[in-house]
């Protein structure tokens, strides 16, 4: 890979982190089914064994040869397996900060199966891994568990390396002009952000950044700042931060005005949108 190119996912995952639970470490034979409730997502390891994948209202898809699946979001699915041999598997829930408005959710597509041998210098994670998911050694659940974000970030360097993505954020940090003007904006989201100097970080003249970056990215460069902005403001919001002061930290030169571009983008005020959220997250009390 190339070292050169700046950091395309370390501003990304300082707002908003991974976090990875291992719920299953052994083989599954037969048929099992995953419903698709919950806001998390799962990654399968596949160690050994073959698999058949089905998807509603989709192709079904053969596993033969150790590979990672990982689901971003939930989707009901099917693993159908020899009853008898069955696959090895380790299994993670993991969760992205943010939920539904962390930026990798929206930009993964919905399922991803990689073989494990072409994720560029996982074979010594994955290696332990399986040792330890399959073995029994003392505090091996908080080693696993950490060992499953590393394997999601060496997926997500996979899968901009690859240009799996079709539009979206990681289409645009996959690109090798428009990624430094992406990491740019995710760095420093306060400064203000004129089309000529990012065009120039881009090394492309105004109308050619503004073309390409709609063309790769899916909308312009001020609704991706402010797409950007908003996300930050929302994931202070979680942390009981007041409004003022994020204004400030996200690029507004007042509450006001990052108010208005809030519900621009969400359609309810930064003030409702905690109270939405406060209430979603209230325990229920049983009458």
């Amino acid at each position: 890979m190339n070292t050169s190119c700046p950091d395309r996912l370390d501003a990304l995952l300082q707002h908003f982190p991974i976090r990875a639970r291992m719920f299953q470490a052994g083989a599954l034979c037969g048929i099992t089914d995953f419903a698709g409730a919950g806001e998390g997502g799962q990654m399968h390891l596949v160690r050994a064994g073959a698999m058949e994948l089905i998807h509603p209202g989709r192709p079904a898809l053969r596993v033969e040869e150790p590979s990672l699946l990982f689901y971003p979001r939930p989707m009901a699915r099917r693993f159908v397996t020899d009853a008898e041999r069955g696959a090895d598997l380790a299994c993670a829930e993991v969760r992205f900060e943010g939920g539904t408005d962390n930026p990798f959710v929206a930009a993964l597509p919905d399922f991803i199966c990689l073989p494990l041998a072409r994720i560029d210098g996982a074979e010594r994670v994955l290696a332990v891994l399986f040792e330890e998911a399959f073995g029994s050694n003392c505090g091996r659940h908080a080693l696993i568990d950490r060992l499953f974000e590393v394997v999601v970030i060496q997926l997500l360097r996979q899968v901009m390396e690859d240009d799996q993505v079709q539009g979206g954020m990681l289409a645009g940090l996959s690109h090798p002009r428009l990624r430094r003007a992406l990491v740019a904006m995710h760095e420093r989201p306060a400064q203000d952000w004129p089309l000529e100097a990012l065009g120039e970080l881009a090394g492309m003249s105004r109308s050619v950044f503004a073309n390409t970056f709609r063309d790769v990215v899916g909308c312009t460069p001020g609704s991706y700042l402010q797409g950007w902005r908003v996300r930050l403001t929302q994931q202070a919001l979680r942390q009981g931060r007041q409004l003022k002061m994020i204004a400030v930290d996200v690029g507004y030169g007042s509450e006001a005005a990052l108010s208005r571009a809030f519900k621009s983008q969400c359609g309810v005020t930064p003030r409702e949108w905690r109270q939405a959220r406060a209430n979603a997250d209230a325990p229920v009390v049983a009458g």
